[in-house]
């Protein structure tokens, strides 16, 4: 496997970065989770805009122009023989000192690039659909660090995450400071109920998913039904026909159970199995991505 790692390409046991740098020490950075779909890469334009977006809020400079990042990843798949896989792309601070003042960092910004293959959940799964808890922890406030910042300070996901695992779930729901729903740990989440498709908004502070926005677009243009963006407690989640979470690892996954309770028929819904179906044929199409 090649590493891309400041400029140059490494072998993967040769990647590594200092312990002064401050992606290790503080959690100082941010990152993006790519798709790539025979030969070409799934929406790169809109994940380096967020990427961008998400450093800007961290007073992160790029380190080089969006343009010259979308040759690098391209080069990274090029370089690892990959058509299809899964691209990490990570910005930290650099290295600096045991200090928390940026200034500190001189060097500038370290970028990596791993390009690999992932298989998020087994395929089964995709049919007969996760089981969810509602997480003890609480999702940041927009005011606090967006969560639309996707930063490498990922400590509440991950707990969120091992709350599930203890519970023999596959996904942790996170609620807002006032009980409302906002996102899963490392997805998005749709419910559907009586002819519509509803999901939290962006302003109750959840990351703007980029295979979110592609579902909301093929519910528009192809099932004719324009999700509705709203707030909504947990047992809105329970007592839908369908639940669906979105993510580029993810895809479009069905969820059938919430705190042991079965959620609709208790497998995937005929409206989730359509939409895995639009995507998976979007995601075949020329105008998905950006070639190889």
């Amino acid at each position: 496997m090649k590493i891309y790692l400041n400029g140059q390409f490494c072998e993967k046991e040769d990647a590594k970065v200092s312990v002064f740098d401050h992606g290790l020490l503080y959690g100082d950075g941010v990152f993006e989770g790519i798709r790539a779909y025979n030969g070409r890469v799934f929406r790169l334009d809109d994940h380096l805009k967020r990427l961008q977006k998400s450093a800007e809020a961290i007073l992160l400079p790029l380190p080089m122009p969006r343009k010259s990042i979308e040759a690098a990843v391209l080069d990274t798949l090029r370089a690892n023989k990959l058509k299809d896989g899964y691209i990490r792309l990570i910005l930290t601070r650099g290295v600096g000192d045991l200090g928390l003042d940026m200034r500190k960092c001189k060097a500038g910004a370290t970028l990596i690039i791993i390009a690999d293959r992932i298989e998020l959940y087994p395929d089964a799964y995709y049919e007969k659909g996760l089981e969810l808890i509602v997480s003890t922890i609480r999702q940041r406030r927009p005011d606090q660090l967006a969560p639309s910042v996707k930063s490498l300070n990922y400590l509440a996901n991950v707990m969120a995450r091992a709350e599930a695992t203890r519970a023999g779930a596959q996904e942790a729901v996170l609620l807002s400071t006032d009980g409302y729903v906002t996102e899963c740990s490392g997805d998005n989440i749709f419910f559907i109920r009586d002819g519509s498709i509803v999901t939290p908004p962006i302003h109750i502070g959840l990351l703007e998913g980029v295979t979110r926005k592609v579902v909301m677009e093929l519910c528009r243009d192809k099932l004719g039904t324009p999700v509705v963006e709203r707030l909504f407690a947990p047992g809105e989640l329970q007592s839908a026909e369908e639940v669906f979470l979105t993510g580029s690892a993810a895809e479009i996954i069905p969820a059938v159970k919430l705190d042991g309770r079965t959620i609709g028929g208790g497998v995937a819904g005929p409206v989730t199995k359509k939409l895995i179906g639009l995507f998976r044929e979007y995601a075949a199409t020329p105008g998905s991505g950006t070639q190889i």
